[in-house]
C-alpha cells in the first residue's frame, strides 16, 4: 500500500448529484480507482493504509451528511484508513449482478488479501451488504448497524416495511447475509430492539462468531446517531484492533448521556409506562449535566406539581 500522510479530501458539500458523482469519482481516480457497476452502483477505491475499510451506502444517505463524505471517509482522517466505498442510487441492498461480479473479481486478484486488515460497514441495506460481501475477504470483521438478514418473503415476511423491494432476488450469490458470515474473524451487529422488525432481523444473525448488542431507544437511524455522538469512529477502531466486547461497547455507548434525542426518546418512553418517579429522575439527571431547556421546563413543572399536592 502506498506510504501516505493523512491529506485532507475535497470538500464535497453543497454540490448538485451529478457534480458530487463526477467529484468522488475523481477522486478515486486520483488515489485509487473508480469502477461504474452498472447503472445504479459505483466503487470508489482510495489507497492509504494497510488497513481497509469496506463500507456500503446510498448516495442519498451520504447526502444527508453535511460534508457530503460518506461515513467511512471519517477513518481515513483519522487513522489513515484506505477506503473502498460502494455507492447505490437508492436503497437496492447491492443486489445487481454487476456488484457481485466485482467482489468475485476482488477474491480473483487477491486485492483484499493486500491488506493486513479488512473491515465491512454499513447500515440498513448497507449493512446487509457488508455482511454478506464479507464472504470475499475471510478473517474479515464486520460492523453492521440494524441489517437486514435477507427480504425474501418465505423468510422475513413478517418485514412490512420494504414490500416494494420484495422483487429484489436474495437467492443467488451472496445472498443470504447471515450464512456469509461463517468466514468472517468476527462480527457485530447494533440495533434498538424497540423495533421489532430491526430485533428480527437481528436474531438471524445469531452466529458464534456474531455479538449483537442493543442499543434501546436510538430508533432507526443509528448511523446518524452514531456519527453525531463522534463513536463510529472509536468503535470501528475497537472492531479492527479486536478490543470491541460487550465492555468496551458499553463504555463507548455511554455517548448517549450526553445525547439528547436519545435522552427524548428515554423520557417519551417513561412516560408512556406513566413512571413520573422516573421521569423526574431522568429530568434531574439530564439537567445537572446538559443544557436541555425541554428537560429543564419538565423538571420545573413536575416540582410545581409536587409541591403543589
Amino acid at each position: 500500500m502506498q506510504d501516505q500522510d493523512h491529506t485532507a479530501l475535497p470538500d464535497l458539500s453543497g454540490l448538485n448529484p451529478e457534480e458530487w458523482l463526477d467529484e468522488l469519482a475523481a477522486i478515486g481516480t486520483q488515489e485509487g480507482f473508480h469502477e461504474p457497476l452498472g447503472p445504479h452502483h459505483r466503487a470508489v477505491f482510495i489507497d492509504r493504509g494497510d488497513t481497509l475499510l469496506v463500507s456500503f451506502q446510498s448516495r442519498e444517505e451520504i447526502a444527508e451528511d453535511p460534508s457530503g463524505r460518506p461515513a467511512g471517509f471519517a477513518t481515513l482522517a483519522a487513522h489513515g484508513w484506505s477506503q473502498l466505498v460502494v455507492v447505490s442510487d437508492g436503497d437496492t441492498w447491492f443486489r445487481a449482478p454487476e456488484v457481485c461480479d466485482f467482489f468475485d473479481k476482488l477474491t480473483d486478484d487477491g486485492f483484499l488479501d493486500e491488506f493486513e486488515t479488512v473491515l465491512f460497514f454499513g447500515a440498513g441495506p448497507g449493512g446487509y451488504a457488508a455482511a454478506a460481501f464479507s464472504v470475499s475477504a475471510p478473517g474479515a470483521a464486520v460492523l453492521a448497524l440494524q441489517p437486514q438478514a435477507t427480504l425474501a418473503p418465505d423468510i422475513t415476511e413478517w418485514d412490512m416495511r420494504f414490500r416494494a423491494h420484495r422483487r429484489i432476488d436474495f437467492s443467488s450469490r451472496y445472498g443470504y447475509a447471515p450464512d456469509m458470515l461463517d468466514a468472517a474473524d468476527r462480527a457485530v451487529v447494533l440495533y434498538d430492539p424497540n423495533i421489532a422488525e430491526d430485533a428480527m432481523h437481528s436474531a438471524l444473525f445469531h452466529r458464534e462468531n456474531v455479538a449483537r448488542y442493543r442499543l434501546p431507544f436510538m430508533g432507526d437511524r443509528l448511523l446518524n446517531d452514531l456519527k453525531k455522538m463522534r463513536i463510529l469512529v472509536p468503535m470501528l477502531q475497537a472492531l479492527a484492533d479486536k478490543s470491541l466486547n460487550r465492555q468496551t461497547f458499553g463504555q463507548i455507548a455511554r455517548a448517549r448521556r450526553n445525547h439528547t434525542p436519545y435522552l427524548r426518546r428515554l423520557l417519551g418512553a417513561v412516560d408512556a409506562r406513566r413512571r413520573e418517579d422516573l421521569a423526574l429522575l431522568l429530568c434531574r439527571n439530564v439537567v445537572s449535566r446538559l443544557s436541555a431547556p425541554r428537560f429543564r421546563r419538565r423538571l420545573r413543572a413536575m416540582e410545581a406539581t409536587a409541591k403543589a399536592s
